[in-house]
């Protein structure tokens, strides 16, 4: 038997798995407990909001652990901010400042470019 045949038997036995369980929640009256009973799904992962175009992409960086540079630059930029809060006037103040309104800019140049391209 070749490996094609069998990952599609191993598959097939899943499936045959999943339907059992679901068919037992729904007669036990499991599933129809659930807050969500009957409701469209909501994954929350702004998935629906997402570009098309772009789903697939943002998915596999997603399931990698990595981030857009959009977002680590949001995350850079508040940690930035948090630290400069009180923070006294100096002269690594000052630069910290700087560093904050270059990230803000580069920023705002790669929204602008995906807002223009039509991607975002």
């Amino acid at each position: 038997m070749n490996a094609e045949k069998r990952r599609e038997q191993r598959l097939q036995l899943l499936e045959d798995d999943i339907g059992r369980k679901l068919r037992e929640s729904h007669a036990s009256g499991e599933l129809q407990s659930a807050p969500s009973y009957g409701e469209p799904l909501n994954l929350g992962d702004g998935y629906d909001d997402t570009p098309a175009e772009l789903r697939m992409g943002m998915k596999i960086l997603k399931d990698a652990g990595v981030v857009p540079p959009e977002v680590e630059l949001m995350r850079d930029i508040a940690a930035l901010r948090q630290s400069l809060q009180d923070a006294p006037d100096n002269d690594a103040t000052r630069a910290a400042r700087l560093r904050l309104q270059a990230l803000q800019q580069q920023l705002s140049l790669r929204l602008e470019r995906l807002r223009i391209s039509g991607s975002f």
